[in-house]
Parts: C-alpha cells; structure tokens; sequence
C-alpha cells in the first residue's frame, strides 16, 4: 500500500485529516504514531474545526517540514527554496482539488464549525470528499517528493 492510499485509510480509521497524511509518513520521519497523532491534532478540519487551510494540505506542508526545513533560522535564500517547495505543494494540491481552503472545498459557509467533530458514519462519508482529499494530497506529497530527490 502507497503512503496515499495509507492515508486514506488512516482518515477512514477516525484519524482526522492531518493526522491521516503524518501518519502515513511517520516511519519514514523517525515518529511514532502517537507523536505524529498529537503534532497533528490541531490541523484537523481546517485547524480545530475552523475551516481555513485543509488539514490534509497542512499536513503534507509538515512532513515536508520536518523532512526539508532549514535548518539555519538566518539562511534567507534556504528559506525561500523551502518555501517554494511549500507553494508549490499547495498550488499542485489547488489545481487538483479546487482550493486549500476547508470550507471551500466542502461547500460550507464562512467561520468555523462548532468544535465537537461530526460523528463517522455512512452519511458522514456520502457528503464528505475528505477520504478522497486525504488520498490527493499524499499522493501529491510522494509524487513531489520523487521528483525533487
């Protein structure tokens, strides 16, 4: 199984979408599950539940974080390689899905949502297309990370 298709699984799990995509990626970081589940917690839904940035693309931008950043907090020209890496993991994600934003991509009105997570059920997933973002973004996340090596 490809690191996508373990994050989709992960998601499917009860994983919230950044933890699905860290998750997948936690052997490969040096993490353990429990580590990479609670660096993660926050970005779910759009961080806490408040729609902005999808969790799924805020978790691709982690582990590409702690696999790339700079290490050199004064290495401006590092810092601006990382962060086109980063744009262009969030653009790529953004052509294929519409938007990085949470709300957007689940048709919801502006704000945030309450903070208690919707239960997982049959309904939960028929008009949800988080599994499906989930799976995109790592997929997107391996592809760059092959092509940059």
């Amino acid at each position: 199984m490809n690191k996508a298709e373990q994050a989709k699984e992960l998601f499917l799990s009860g994983h919230n979408c950044a933890q699905a995509v860290v998750c997948a990626y936690a052997d490969e970081l040096g993490l353990s599950q429990e580590q990479a589940i609670a660096m993660s917690a926050c970005f779910g839904g759009g961080l806490g539940r408040q729609r902005e940035v999808c969790g799924a693309v805020s978790g691709i931008c982690m582990v590409f974080s702690l696999k790339y950043a700079p290490k050199d907090p004064k290495d401006a020209a590092a810092k601006a390689t990382f962060y086109a890496h980063i744009q262009e993991l969030c653009k790529r994600f953004k052509e294929d899905n519409g938007s990085i934003i949470c709300r957007e991509l689940l048709s919801l009105p502006p704000g945030p949502s309450g903070p208690t997570p919707d239960p997982r059920t049959a309904h939960y997933y028929a008009r949800r297309p988080c599994p499906d973002k989930v799976k995109s973004a790592a997929d997107i996340l391996e592809k760059y990370l092959e092509e940059i090596k």
